[in-house]
């Protein structure tokens, strides 16, 4: 990869403290026919699925869930944030601009929740908005989470409750009944307050970054393996809350994805097929030559957004530019599928055959991967979109 696409990555650990409180504003910045979908869907179904990848296996990187030795350069950057942070009115556009390449595991949880939109820029309302929306998300449990087994919610509740032990089934965290009662309270509530998609699954990996991030305020050790139910009742019930909330947030800018026919999907895999055949016209025939239609794969990286394809230690790396970005989840997260592909090229062109071919896209060999990796990923992403997605004319075959 370039120095210039490089630089893109710490361009944010350049600027002196002088200028966080405020001056910098420059952060890095739809499609399907369903006759298709349905016949793709049907033949991926009978497809090879990977498991779900551990959190653990490089615990060594900075962002994942331990805390290793702090560099020279990672105490400066944290620095910065937390001086950002400490400002009477943080500037949102500023404290994107530092978190695009990565924010420090001891100020994620708030930056999170700022950058999410869940929190407000102002100090002094912070926790009186906190105490608000925890008593407004508790205030749902007690109203509604009861009906779950009436005959109108029933079938959803099931579905959640068979969804929740297949989330992260690597990973001790996610076993323990605690938690997962946790994830079947959020994902009622937002079913029953979202009818017009309701519960789909896929939706269930989307709330473990957030509960992991909310989680580390509160745990030094491995996040992975630490015990939930020894916390404190209100401590537990503050990341659940939270939790909510900013999966709420989340999905509120990609719930077309789980509408009926999830139709948000259909049109951004349309849109990868379209981008992958000008970015890499020799990947994009390859596919037509073995039959492998954009779908039988990238679907999954829609409607999980890449979690089922990367270890859980990344996806939340990944999600720190997502925030930073403007419409990250739904727009820049196309771009990082087409990097993904790309950065799979030789062995995607070494395949065979339609069958080697979709055994090599449902289980790419990432669980090795860790911040250094996801890095160079998110700047190509940013190159591909800084290249294509304001001239898609000009690029145009």
């Amino acid at each position: 990869m370039s120095s210039g696409v490089r630089a893109v990555m710490s361009v944010s650990d350049v600027e002196s403290d002088q200028r966080l409180c405020g001056v910098l504003k420059d952060s890095p910045d739809n499609m399907a026919s369903s006759s298709t979908a349905r016949s793709t869907l049907q033949k991926q179904q009978s497809l090879p699925v990977r498991p779900i990848i551990p959190l653990v296996a490089r615990i060594s990187d900075q962002n994942s869930s331990g805390a290793p030795t702090m560099t020279v350069r990672d105490k400066s950057r944290l620095d910065k944030f937390k001086y950002l942070l400490s400002c009477p009115n943080t500037d949102l556009e500023e404290l994107r601009k530092h978190s695009w390449s990565g924010i420090p595991r001891e100020v994620r949880p708030i930056t999170w929740r700022l950058l999410s939109g869940y929190l407000p820029a102002n100090m002094e309302r912070r926790e009186q908005v906190l105490k608000r929306k925890r008593d407004e998300y508790f205030g749902f449990i007690e109203q509604y989470y009861h009906s779950r087994t009436d005959e109108t919610y029933r079938d959803t509740y099931r579905q959640i409750h068979i969804d929740i032990p297949r989330t992260n089934p690597l990973i001790p965290l996610f076993q323990q009944p605690t938690v997962q009662e946790v994830f079947e309270r959020i994902l009622f509530i937002w079913a029953i307050r979202h009818p017009a998609s309701g519960y789909v699954q896929g939706i269930n990996d989307l709330v473990t970054p957030f509960f992991v991030v909310f989680l580390s305020e509160f745990v030094e050790e491995d996040v992975e393996n630490f015990d939930v139910a020894s916390l404190p009742l209100d401590t537990q019930r503050n990341i659940e809350a939270d939790s909510f909330w900013c999966m709420t947030k989340l999905l509120d800018g990609i719930q077309d994805n789980y509408t009926f026919a999830q139709p948000g999907i259909q049109n951004k895999v349309k849109a990868l097929e379209e981008l992958v055949s000008r970015i890499d016209e020799d990947i994009h025939n390859y596919f037509k030559r073995n039959e492998v239609e954009y779908l039988q794969f990238a679907f999954r990286w829609m409607n999980n957004l890449l979690m089922r394809e990367l270890p859980l230690r990344c996806t939340i790396r990944l999600w720190d530019t997502y925030q930073a970005e403007q419409e990250g989840f739904s727009h820049f997260h196309l771009y990082v599928c087409a990097a993904f592909l790309i950065e799979w090229r030789k062995e995607i062109l070494s395949m065979v055959d339609f069958q080697g071919l979709l055994m090599l896209l449902q289980n790419l060999p990432t669980i090795h991967w860790g911040n250094e990796e996801v890095g160079l990923l998110l700047a190509e992403a940013y190159r591909l979109k800084y290249m294509f997605a304001d001239a898609p004319n000009h690029y145009k075959r």
